[in-house]
């Protein structure tokens, strides 16, 4: 019965809300782009599914119809879809949903008045979907790995709906949390709409105090629960960091994993690098330094910092990125001689406010306001070293794409951030970069101050660059901890 462990390659669907290239409004794409890929290396049967959203008909994706007038139901009713396939760029297949009323719009999940109303209906039908296709078009799942709350339902389906389904009868779920605080919270009365029984929605299944809960429904029914690092795999099942979920994650700590994300060193390496006017390597440094003067020159600063240690951030403007941080000891880093380049959007008070620094320490600061996926290469070159100061970050991929240009993290010991980066030692020389503890003003300026100390010791700094650079983060090593979690569920009894 056990059709894909048996034959010693067995097939896992993954679902997600956004895929890179195809989607993007954060890391989960990254995760959801790049992870398939690096299982199909290691021999797994990969493919993914992700809803037809109007980016991806913009995008100028070969896409072939496949499957045409799909019904699936929803409420009372039922609604046709379309099923599309495509492929990424190593050749995993993928999956389109469309539904134009549910999925062509200007976002994935919002406007700019805030979430789209209906939601709910969207990203259910999607679970459900993806369902009826695999069963309507004979795709055999073994493991379906599903992303964040959009996705929340379809474990629900398969212990309820489909349970009795022969095709789904050895079907497992892994249900992964890239962010606890996106909890999916929807009204009772919509829980129809799943056609998911009433008698679900109880405090040990999808209520969460009194509303109906989509990330819950992913942690309490899916077979294993993953999260994006080790460490925060730890922080979900406390007070401070669980958001109110810490409860049904302590209940189910059994089956709960914290993997690393890897870095995609095919996007982001800069030996390889199309958007950098110089590539270069860990034998030779002279490019980075050329990216660097470059750098300043782009973002409209003085020339002559590029003698000077240059400081990048890049990220979006919110609290929890720790702008409230960066403001407050921006003014002390240019004191200390160093320059600052940031780049990123968000909460318009942020952006407002970092806008402020530049024009009051002009040359100095160099700011663009906005997503530049281009412009933020290029600085993750230029820069000497990356901040990452985070409230929290579950797992965070910026601080390892830094260690592979060469730029030195200084992030806040939280999440992934403390799992990847460890504070360098003077005395032993290990270490790949600099860490603090409190996410305070005082504690954040000293551990700049120690990077900014290392970095006038010429020699031990490249030491340091070239030791980040060799390190591997990469996908790979992280599909092999997948893969375990996959052969497990295989051999378990369910």
């Amino acid at each position: 019965m056990l059709r894909g462990y048996m034959s010693g390659k067995f097939n896992v669907l993954f679902l997600a809300p956004e895929v890179a290239p195809f989607a993007k409004t954060g890391g989960l794409a990254d995760v959801a782009g790049s992870l398939p890929d690096a299982l199909r290396r290691q021999g797994v049967d990969a493919s993914i599914c992700l809803p037809l959203y109007r980016t991806v008909k913009e995008g100028g994706f070969r896409l072939t119809r496949m499957i045409a007038g799909l019904e699936v139901p929803l409420g009372a009713g039922k609604l046709a879809c379309t099923i599309w396939s495509g492929e990424t760029s190593q050749g995993t297949p993928v999956y389109f949903i469309e539904r134009e009323d549910l999925y062509d719009r200007p976002n994935l999940y919002r406007n700019p008045e805030g979430d789209y109303y209906d939601n709910f209906e969207r990203f259910t039908f999607f679970s459900r979907a993806v369902l009826y296709f695999a069963q309507h078009a004979g795709i055999r799942i073994d493991v379906i790995h599903c992303h964040d709350w959009q996705t929340g339902l379809v474990p629900v389906y398969l212990k309820t709906l489909f349970r009795g389904e022969p095709f789904f009868l050895n079907t497992t779920s892994v249900f992964t949390i890239h962010n606890i605080g996106y909890q999916g919270l929807f009204p009772p009365e919509k829980l129809r709409l799943s056609g998911i029984p009433y008698s679900e929605f109880h405090p040990e299944g999808l209520e969460y105090w009194g509303q109906v809960s989509l990330l819950k429904a992913g942690i309490v029914y899916s077979d294993v629960i993953t999260t994006v690092s080790p460490r925060y795999g730890k922080e979900i099942q406390t007070a401070e960091m669980g958001l109110g979920m810490e409860g049904i994650l302590r209940k189910r700590s059994d089956s709960l994993y914290g993997i690393l994300n890897g870095a995609d060193y095919s996007q982001w390496d800069p030996a390889v690098d199309p958007h950098l006017p110089v590539r270069y390597g860990a034998e030779e440094l002279k490019g980075k330094k050329e990216c660097k003067t470059l750098l300043i020159s782009e973002m409209g600063m003085d020339e002559r910092m590029a003698d000077k240690p240059l400081l990048g951030f890049i990220s979006r403007l919110s609290g929890q990125k720790g702008c409230d941080l960066l403001l407050r000891v921006a003014h002390r880093v240019i004191e200390d001689g160093a320059g600052l380049a940031v780049l990123g959007a968000g909460e318009e008070h942020y952006e407002k406010a970092v806008a402020k620094l530049a024009e009051d320490h002009p040359g100095r600061i160099g700011v663009r306001i906005g997503f530049d996926e281009p412009l933020a290469h290029r600085i993750m070159a230029g820069s000497d070293i990356l901040l990452v100061p985070s409230q929290y970050e579950p797992c965070g991929l910026t601080q390892l794409y830094a260690l592979r240009y060469g730029t030195i993290p200084v992030v806040r010991a939280t999440g992934g951030l403390a799992d990847t980066i460890t504070p360098f030692d003077l005395a032993t020389r290990e270490g790949n970069g600099f860490r603090f503890e409190s996410f305070e003003p005082e504690s954040f300026f000293s551990a700049i101050r120690q990077a900014l100390s290392l970095y006038r010791k010429v020699r031990i700094w490249r030491q340091l660059v070239v030791s980040g650079m060799k390190a591997d983060f990469s996908w790979d090593r992280s599909a092999e901890s997948y893969l375990e979690i996959y052969r497990g569920l295989l051999t378990w009894d369910h």
